[in-house]
């Protein structure tokens, strides 16, 4: 045993020293992890500090696979020293990457959330910061990827290649056919130009109207009044015809269009349909003060159409808003019909008539 020991006493302290490294350096982690937590907690205490929790678990592995290669030394013989040293740097220099670009990308989450809530509470415009927040997290992990394939050599040219200029215009040309690039491209027209905003009541078309919730670097995401999200690929959104129902003034005129018999009073029912608008407490008076003045009534009733087999009305109800005014239309509806029925005014359906002939009468009278 003592002749052992004095064999390999070399070793055996080399080896107590890795471990007792490997056991330091995890406690420090633990240590910055508690402290780092205990920070963001107090200053977001509704966000769970992900980012710290995941770089904590980088570095234990990093110090174990570091430990363990470092253990390995005592077992290498010179002739494969210099690629063991050269692995053991690879894997630090990975590791130590890894753990920068989590950093960096958490502090630019953290500062772009900082400018949202800022926006927010001022109650200005954020969707500029909200999608520019994709675009530097996207940045900051390209950034780390590459600076991570430069630790290989066999794919180190091709990591030059992307980083000089003529490779960005290659891969941009390369990708220019793509709907990626679309879509990213589309993403940048929607926050310079602003035809629509986070928070905006957008319609699509008939089936996709909702509120704008989020803008990515891919897709616009709408929360319809089904509470569905609906997600468009912003070279899509970009080709539309869309209706923003928040650009510019938020009042929203609702027409109200109901058909009646032709037998029915047609100044009973535009005296109906405007008494129960004036009534509903979502309606508001658009009129102007020329309008006033000349005793113009607060909802035009107007007919707009006559059809087959009704008289078709409409009345222009406005609104504050795009909600009320939806509202405000299928409570209008509802009473409009109730005051018909009492009133004895007849909301038609189609009728068709159906004639019938006689085969055999027609072949008598043909024949004689």
């Amino acid at each position: 045993m003592i002749e052992f020991y004095n064999n390999y006493k070399q070793s055996i302290f080399y080896m107590f020293i890795v471990i007792a490294v490997v056991v330091f350096l995890r406690f420090l982690t633990k240590l910055l992890h508690n402290k780092l937590e205990k920070l963001a907690l107090k200053k977001y205490p509704n966000e769970d500090p992900k980012t710290i929790h995941l770089t904590k678990r980088i570095l234990n592995a990093l110090w174990i696979v570091l430990g363990i290669m470092a253990l390995a030394f005592i077992f290498i013989d010179e002739e494969h020293y210099k690629t063991a040293t050269t692995n053991f740097f690879l894997v630090l220099y990975l590791g130590v990457i890894a753990v920068l670009t989590l950093v960096i990308a958490s502090f630019v989450q953290l500062w772009f959330s900082k400018k949202i809530k800022e926006k927010t509470a001022q109650q200005q415009d954020a969707t500029s910061y909200k999608f520019l927040r994709y675009v530097a997290i996207v940045c900051v992990y390209f950034l780390g990827t590459l600076l991570a394939i430069l630790a290989f050599p066999s794919l180190r040219d091709i990591a030059q290649t992307v980083l000089s200029g003529a490779g960005i215009i290659a891969i941009i040309a390369g990708v220019a056919s793509q709907e990626a690039l679309a879509n990213l491209i589309g993403g940048f027209f929607i926050v310079s130009f602003k035809p629509f905003k986070i928070g905006d009541i957008i319609k699509v078309d008939q089936t996709m109207i909702g509120t704008v919730t989020d803008i990515t670097l891919r897709h616009t995401v709408i929360r319809d009044y089904e509470n569905k999200m609906i997600v468009i690929p912003n070279a899509i959104i970009n080709k539309e015809k869309l209706v923003n129902y928040d650009l510019g003034e938020r009042k929203c005129c609702q027409w109200i269009e109901i058909g009646i018999s032709y037998d029915s009073d047609i100044d009973l029912a535009k005296h109906i349909i405007r008494e129960e608008c004036e009534s509903h407490p979502y309606l508001i008076d658009n009129r102007s003060e020329l309008d006033k003045y000349n005793n113009e009534k607060k909802v035009k009733v107007r007919v707009i159409g006559l059809n087959d087999s009704e008289v078709t009305l409409r009345a222009w109800a406005w609104a504050n808003n795009f909600e009320e005014a939806f509202a405000m239309k299928c409570d209008l509806y509802e009473s409009v019909k109730k005051r018909f029925d009492k009133e004895g005014i007849e909301i038609p359906f189609p009728h068709r008539t159906l004639v019938f002939k006689d085969k055999v009468s027609q072949t008598t009278q043909s024949s004689s």
